[in-house]
C-alpha cells in the first residue's frame, strides 16, 4: 500500500517535531482528544484493557493513563520514531505495551475493553481496507468494550467537501504561510490520505455488528465517533 508507505516514512521524519505541528494543521487537536476521552463509559478506577490503534507520540495513551491509572494499554503504531518518542512520554508508566506494527496487517489475539484511534484510520487506502478493519476492531473487543474514533472525514456532497478543505485551509492559515500549505501539506494530504464520508463510517460500524453507533464530536473536516461491541 503505497500510501501507507509514504505515511510512515514521513512519519518517521517527522516524529521529533510531530507534537509542534500536529495543533497547527489540526484544528481543535485537543478538543477532539478531550471528547474522545468523555465518551469513554468506564469509571475510573476500573481496570479495563486498552488498545490505541496508531498511537503516535503517546498523546492519547498518556490522556487514558492519567484519566485511567489502572489501565493496561497496548500502543501501537507504525512508525519506530514515534514510537520512540511515546516511549520517553511515557517512560513513568509500567502499564504499557509498546508494540510496532501496522494496523492494516495485526491480527489481534488479545480482547480489549476499549479500542481507541485518533487520526491514523484515514490511512487506510480503500472502503474495503476500513470496513474489514473495524470488522477486526470489533471482534477484538470483549462483550461491552467500545471503539472510539476521532479521525478525519469528508464531506457527503461536492459543496460540502469543498467548505471542509477551505474550513481547513483557514485554520492553517493562523499557523502557516499559503506556500506551506500549498507546496507541503496540500500535496501531502493528497498522496497519503484516503478518508471516507462520516456516514459511511457509521454504516460501515453498524454492518459489521457495532451498536450505539454515535458521533460525540464533529468540526467540518473532524469527527469522533464510537460503537459498542454486544454479542
Amino acid at each position: 500500500m503505497e500510501e501507507e508507505k509514504t505515511a510512515r516514512k514521513h512519519f518517521n521524519q517527522d516524529a521529533g517535531v510531530y507534537d509542534d505541528y500536529i495543533v497547527k494543521i489540526i484544528p481543535f487537536y485537543w478538543e477532539m482528544i478531550e471528547a474522545l476521552m468523555e465518551t469513554i463509559p468506564f469509571p475510573v478506577d476500573e481496570k479495563i484493557e486498552v488498545l490505541d490503534l496508531g498511537c503516535g507520540t503517546g498523546a492519547v495513551t498518556r490522556q487514558i493513563t492519567e484519566r485511567f491509572p489502572r489501565a493496561k494499554v497496548t500502543a501501537l503504531d507504525v512508525a519506530e520514531n514515534m514510537l520512540a518518542v511515546a516511549r520517553e512520554r511515557l517512560q513513568d508508566c509500567s502499564n504499557i505495551d509498546f508494540v510496532a506494527g501496522d494496523v492494516s496487517e495485526m491480527e489481534f489475539k488479545e480482547k480489549y475493553d476499549l479500542i481507541v484511534s485518533a487520526l491514523a484510520l484515514h490511512h487506510l487506502p480503500t472502503d474495503e481496507h476500513k470496513r474489514e478493519n473495524y470488522r477486526c476492531i470489533f471482534e477484538a473487543l470483549k462483550t461491552g468494550g467500545i471503539f472510539i474514533n476521532a479521525d478525519t472525514v469528508t464531506g457527503a456532497s461536492e459543496h460540502l467537501q469543498n467548505l471542509y478543505q477551505e474550513k481547513w485551509k483557514e485554520f492553517m492559515r493562523l499557523h502557516m504561510s499559503e506556500e506551506e500549505i500549498e507546496e507541503k501539506w496540500m500535496p501531502r494530504h493528497r498522496q497519503e490520505d484516503s478518508p471516507a464520508p462520516l456516514s459511511k463510517h457509521l454504516h460501515w460500524l453498524q454492518e459489521v455488528g457495532f451498536q450505539n453507533v454515535d458521533v460525540t464530536w464533529k468540526y467540518y473536516k473532524l469527527a469522533v465517533f464510537s460503537g459498542t461491541c454486544y454479542r
